[in-house]
């Protein structure tokens, strides 16, 4: 009997492990100690390199912008209510975040490139937030982008002659990288500006 529950032991303890490996596969354990949500397939699964275009008109490559903490977001400046409560709310994070002593840059990346334009979304961001940075580019490129961050967006019909007024349907979250790791963390709608802000601030000292 003594035996047996030894055994039993043992085999509890490697599906602990076993399990706590599967959860935090893809990040340090210092990272995992900040509460990082699960990934399907491991934090490595999101991110990788893009090249789009910023509120100047020029090309650039994510390995240029990327180089602080970011708080990266997915929508577009016509979205009636979503996107401009979600980027003010990562605005007010990085404030926040500011107040510790902690530079991290909110971006917003748009999934409606035939609308927003390098001035459509420099007058947009600049009025959300001095430090955010907007960026935008050819269909394939944002395509090419939010395939690698793994989000979701479609363009609904417009109706006839408003074909200038379609919404687009999108997911909400918002992706955490920092420089040499890449992405750590996402956060969902929800998420208050504090809350995120006390995570950022785990993840920035951890990394």
């Amino acid at each position: 009997m003594t035996r047996f529950i030894a055994m039993l032991a043992a085999i509890t303890i490697a599906i602990v492990l076993g399990v706590t490996y599967l959860l935090t596969k893809g990040r340090g354990n210092e990272q995992a100690s900040c509460g990082a949500s699960t990934v399907a397939g491991g934090a490595d699964q999101i991110g990788g390199p893009f090249t789009l275009v910023d509120e100047t008109g020029a090309e650039v490559t994510s390995a240029e912008l990327l180089t602080k903490p970011s708080l990266i977001y997915f929508g577009y400046t016509f979205c009636p209510d979503v996107c401009p409560l979600d980027a003010a709310r990562n605005a007010e994070a990085v404030d926040l975040l500011a107040e510790r002593g902690m530079d991290v840059q909110p971006i917003f990346i748009s999934i409606d490139p035939e609308r927003d334009t390098p001035e459509v979304l420099a007058e947009y961001t600049d009025y959300l937030h001095p430090e955010m940075i907007g960026l935008t580019g050819s269909a394939e490129q944002v395509k090419a982008a939010s395939q690698a961050y793994r989000t979701y967006y479609k363009a609904q019909p417009a109706a006839e002659g408003e074909e200038d007024f379609y919404l687009v349907d999108h997911s909400t979250f918002t992706y955490l990288t920092l420089p040499e790791t890449g992405f750590v963390e996402f956060f969902r709608r929800e998420v208050s500006a504090e809350d995120m802000a006390e995570k950022t601030a785990c993840f920035v000292n951890q990394g």
